[in-house]
């Protein structure tokens, strides 16, 4: 099944389910995307896929799996794919939205780890971090990036986030309808932390597995614009937080 951005009245789920959907946010990802969705489906109740803009036959392959999509006619960003995941989860009532890239790094069977605490109500968002195992396998240039972008964040403030950049999310009811994004790039997973700390959401990470053996471990200029957007959009978060000049 096939639709634009906007998404009402779809029936994904049984009435007497705990309704878990997966958000799997993509673009050009036509070699992974299938493998995934077979993956996914044991752990979910439903899938949407958000097609962002992709040249490639990635929303074929996931339609061709039953799944619903949500295409894109032009590539928004990432902020703008996991909108229209929020978007979808609250169109069909979904009791915990939970987000896993579309590129194959993650791995599915880490979705009970990560909905774990949301399903025994002791957090509102939790991560799936890279960095709670030593051995996470991330190319050098990334850690040195991630790290900056984490250490920016969690300067003088209450609650520490070891991997702010992980695309590895569960959300329940409450922080589906209380978060609001509006950064379409990559900043996106900022400003949603940033506004749960705000809000006082409970955030937890728990460790998850990530491959990088199909990705260009080459730093390409995307990538490092991307990292210093980020890096910059995190700085001012910061800076006009309360929190950075009081504990």
């Amino acid at each position: 099944m096939k639709t634009t951005s906007s998404i009402v009245n779809l029936n994904l789920f049984s009435s007497s389910e705990v309704k878990i959907l997966a958000g799997i946010p993509c673009h050009n990802t036509e070699s992974s995307i299938a493998n995934l969705i077979d993956l996914t489906k044991p752990y979910v109740s439903g899938i949407i896929v958000v097609d962002d803009g992709s040249t490639d036959t990635t929303a074929e392959k996931a339609s061709s799996k039953g799944t619903m999509v949500i295409s894109h006619p032009k590539n928004k960003g990432y902020g703008e794919a996991i909108k229209s995941c929020f978007s979808a989860a609250q169109a069909i009532n979904a009791d915990v939205l939970v987000t896993i890239d579309g590129d194959g790094q993650h791995n599915p069977s880490d979705i009970p780890r990560v909905l774990k605490p949301i399903l025994n109500k002791e957090a509102d968002i939790v991560i799936g971090s890279r960095f709670l195992d030593i051995n996470n396998g991330i190319p050098k240039y990334r850690k040195i990036g991630l790290n900056l972008i984490n250490f920016l964040w969690n300067i003088n403030s209450r609650i520490k986030v070891t991997d702010t950049q992980s695309g590895y999310r569960a959300y329940n009811v409450h922080a589906l309808k209380d978060l609001t994004i509006s950064n379409k790039g990559m900043s996106a997973s900022i400003e949603i932390l940033e506004q749960a700390r705000h809000k006082q959401m409970r955030i937890k990470e728990v460790s998850i597995n990530c491959s990088y053996e199909n990705n260009n471990s080459s730093l390409s200029l995307k990538s490092m614009r991307h990292g210093i957007n980020v890096a910059f959009f995190t700085i001012m978060v910061r800076l006009q937080s309360h929190d950075v000049l009081s504990k």
